[in-house]
């Protein structure tokens, strides 16, 4: 996703003028070399190869040699030289940013060595997910890295906060009263979060049976959409330490998962028979999760997330399930309301209503719209990554976690990492998952499943 996401930043004139790309790695690559394996790269992916490749291409060096604390390999020597190139072509110091994509056991070595070799004063550095793979593992990475930088310095990313339609709950909720005035226990009985996937894991069997589907996408990816939803509104919008703040005492409230009552995991058929899977594996590659956020807005209201691999669609959404209405046609009510925000792509915004239905012999009638946000004018959408990328640039960090949320996302999550840990259940794959599932959404069950498309 990097690769792409950066060209995207430059061919909508949202890179500096003056910027550079340098590889680091083990391989013993020169510049050209380099080039070669981003060009098959991009040439491989959605976006394709810009029109002006040879303009990018010129910007890209390479240092070989890998980078460790005992040995930085050419790095130190090819950014040097690279900032002398960039000094030469105007005035201004330029700006580094080390973005570590690379496995996260390597994290702690490259931190160490950015410290040992001169290379953090000034600069960003970008950690990809996951940060740590339990409460006790990121405490020792995060002690580190403070260690070596400063938390403004550290931008831990993850492209779930980078969507746009996500980044719409605070236009939904702070600029229309017709919602915002709803978004709290008082309205709302029920909140859905489901992220179904229908891949399947062959492609990275050994980094998903190390992992599983609950640690990849609950710490990070749901619990933060779930901050998202769940703040309180910040003091200003506008400014990136508040919403942090609001979404950093949010997640304070999360109470820990009881793996007994609020957790059902799931394998899909066939998974052990997967090669780099584990002989009789019991990893999960479904989770269904009914979190609880102990806040005056939001307590005693259920927020259900779920994902899985192998599931019967591919979706993003979050759902608000209304309380029944009051007065005279409550029990004519067949379905509740809905406002549903879908997360995927450019977004969309539905909400589900009774209404009348025309005619001579008038009926009480359930009616779902949706607004594609790509539809709106004026409307250019950006991929998470590039949004994300050009936030690293401009020091913004309220699209990013902090270590307060994770310290509270893996203290929620921990139960589910000790003794208490469900067994998987079986499911056939292109269905919803394991049955028991739809407890967790009771009394509505999943409405994603009712949906069309």
């Amino acid at each position: 996703m990097v690769m792409p996401a950066l060209v995207e930043l430059h061919e909508r004139g949202l890179l500096p003028e003056r910027w550079r790309l340098v590889g680091c790695a083990t391989d013993r690559w020169d510049d050209e070399a380099f080039r070669a394996r981003l060009e098959d790269s991009l040439l491989s992916s959605e976006q394709g190869l810009p029109e002006d490749w040879t303009e990018v291409a010129r910007r890209v060096r390479y240092a070989g040699g890998g980078f460790t604390e005992d040995d930085p390999g050419a790095l130190p020597e090819v950014l040097a030289r690279t900032h002398r190139e960039l000094n030469d072509e105007g005035d201004g110091e330029p700006l580094v940013v080390h973005f570590l994509a690379v496995p996260p056991a390597a994290y702690p070595a490259i931190t160490r060595g950015l410290g040992r070799h001169g290379l953090t004063a000034g600069a960003r550095v970008v950690y990809e997910k996951p940060y740590g793979t339990s409460l006790a593992d990121f405490e020792a990475l995060d002690a580190l890295v403070k260690e070596v930088l400063t938390e403004e310095q550290v931008f831990r990313i993850d492209h779930f906060l980078g969507k746009q339609a996500v980044q719409a709950i605070y236009a939904l909720r702070f600029a229309n009263r017709l919602f915002g005035s709803q978004w709290d226990a008082r309205a709302v009985e029920q909140v859905q979060i489901d992220v179904p996937e229908d891949l399947d894991v062959a492609q990275r069997a050994g980094f998903y049976d190390a992992t599983g589907a609950a640690l990849d996408m609950l710490v990070t990816h749901l619990f933060h959409v779930a901050s998202q939803v769940a703040m309180d509104p910040p003091w200003n919008v506008d400014d990136p330490d508040a919403i942090v703040a609001a979404r950093d005492a949010v997640m304070t409230a999360f109470r820990p998962l009881d793996p007994a009552t609020d957790v059902v995991l799931g394998q899909f058929e066939g998974y052990t028979d997967i090669a780099g899977v584990a002989a009789g594996s019991t990893q999960d590659t479904f989770v269904a999760a009914r979190l609880w956020i102990d806040t005056d807005r939001w307590r005693g209201v259920p927020f259900v997330l779920r994902t899985g691999k192998r599931m019967a669609r591919k979706a993003q959404r979050i759902t608000l399930v209304m309380r029944p209405p009051e007065g005279p046609l409550a029990d004519a009510v067949a379905e509740p309301n809905t406002v549903e925000i879908d997360f995927s792509g450019s977004g969309a915004v539905a909400v589900g209503v009774t209404v009348n239905t025309p005619g001579p012999a008038p009926a009480l009638a359930y009616a779902h719209t949706e607004l594609d946000l790509a539809d709106v004018p004026g409307g250019e959408p950006i991929s998470a990554y590039a949004s994300l990328l050009h936030d690293v640039l401009a020091g913004d960090r309220s699209l990013f976690t902090t270590s307060h949320c994770l310290r509270s996302s893996f203290t929620a999550f921990a139960p589910l990492q000790g003794p208490g840990r469900p067994a998987p259940l079986s499911y056939a794959p292109g269905s919803w998952g394991p049955g028991e599932a739809e407890r967790l959404a009771a009394p509505h069950g999943w409405v994603l499943e009712r949906r069309r498309g």
